[in-house]
Order: structure tokens, then sequence, then C-alpha cells
């Protein structure tokens, strides 16, 4: 598996309840520098709250989360030092409207991180490279097409220079001849050594970039393992399941 000792990400005995709702339950996971992390598994399984639970979208019920080196509580400051840290892209783009491509690039770094904003337009024309929409700078996100969009997310989040990026099923909002532009992105990030958590679907993507492969049903881990032996021989039946009927869909 790749990564190094650095321990990014660490959760043990978590677990997340919605009043009787059992939504998480006994959850340990570990991530480290440089890994790429794919979780999946059928809806409602809890996915998307395990990785919104990582900046704290979600409060978690009982156990501890901790993301490098800082323990995720009610701690507001603690709260804030993660989310500088871990860049998150979602299922909806949740692009300022009535901003432009650059300007959503660089409320982020100018607000929250107190970057000279000179310096900010830089890094957004970097990373708008980066996502190859270099043109688009001056565009606002209604003018874009959805992969565009997704794509604009994603150099938004690198703007902030975070050592881990979530990813919450980013392609299942688009069409699917959008899906390809955006996983390419993430393909390259992968590439570069990016510390990644991405809960998809998408199976190709995951054997080309996961060093670790998480499925989840009914608000557990059921297996967890490296991408090879994960997609080769599944011991989980469940998972096995859910993995012939995905491929083959």
């Amino acid at each position: 598996m790749n990564g190094s000792d650095e321990l990014l990400v660490d959760i043990q005995a978590m677990n997340k309840h919605y009043g009787k709702f059992h939504a998480l339950k006994d959850i340990n996971l570990s991530v480290r520098s440089g890994q790429r992390v794919v979780i999946c598994g059928p809806s409602g399984s809890g996915k998307s709250t395990l990785i919104r639970c990582i900046n704290r979208l979600e409060e978690h019920s009982e156990g501890t989360i901790s993301v490098n080196g800082t323990l995720l509580n009610d701690d507001t400051k603690n709260i804030n030092t993660i989310r500088k840290n871990v860049g998150m892209v979602f299922q909806q783009f949740n692009l300022f409207p009535h901003l432009t491509v650059l300007e959503n690039l660089t409320i982020g770094p100018v607000k929250v991180k107190g970057m000279a904003e000179s310096e900010a337009i830089t890094l957004a024309h970097q990373y708008l490279e980066r996502v190859h929409i270099p043109e688009k700078a001056n565009r606002y996100p209604g003018q874009l097409s959805g992969g565009q969009q997704q794509r604009v997310a994603i150099a938004r989040s690198l703007c902030m220079e975070p050592d881990i990026m979530l990813f919450d099923e980013p392609t299942s909002a688009l069409d699917p001849e959008m899906i390809s532009e955006v996983l390419d992105v993430m393909v390259e990030l992968a590439n570069s050594g990016m510390t990644m958590i991405c809960v998809t679907h998408e199976m190709g993507f995951a054997r080309a970039v996961a060093d670790v492969m998480v499925f989840m049903d009914q608000g557990k881990i059921i297996e967890y393992a490296d991408a090879e032996s994960f997609f080769s021989q599944p011991r989980d039946q469940r998972c096995q399941q859910f993995l012939s009927q995905i491929i083959q869909h």
C-alpha cells in the first residue's frame, strides 16, 4: 500500500446516532499520508455520514476522531484547525452563484487563511490550470457545465492547500458524459500523492487509484483490504454480491 507512516486520520470506536437510529457502528479507520482510500457500499450504508464526520459536518456520538494529530471535539479551535487542513468536494457543487470562478477560489484563502489577495489569485490560476479550465476564471458557475462546475469545486478545495481531500460521490450529480472529465482530474490528483478519501460507485476509478478499499453496509465497515485483494478475492459474502452487481451494471 502507498503512504508514509504519518497518520493523518485516526478513527477509533466511532458511533453516530440520529435519535434512535444507529447510523455508524463501531467505526475504526486509519489513513496515512499519501494513501488513497475508496469507500463503497449500498445506498444508506453510512458512507457519506462517515466522511462528513471527519470535518465535523456531522457530529459523531461516541469514540474518537483525530485529524493530523488534532482531536475532533466540541472545541471550535480544533474544528477550525481541521477544516483548514481538510478539503471537501460534495455531490452538489456548492459554488457561490453570484461570484465568478476566480472569486469562488480566492474567498477561502483570503477570508480563512488571511492570504494576500494577489497571492490567492495566483494560486487560483495555478489550480484552474491543474483542473484544465484556466479559461473559465471570469465566468460564473451558471455559465459552466456540471463537469466544469465540479472541477471548479475541486480547484476551490485545493486552493486551501489541504493535507487531505474528501470526496462525497463527486460524480453522482453529473450526466454520464461529464463523469470522466471529473474522474480524470481526480486520478491526476491521486497520482500526485494527494491523500484522499473518496466515497464513490465508480469502480473503474477505484481500481485505478485506490490503495485501500472499504466496504460498508448498514453502518458498519464490513470489509477493509488493499485494492488488489478487494477486487480479486473479497472475503465477505455481502461484499461479493455488491461487487458482482455493480460491475455487471
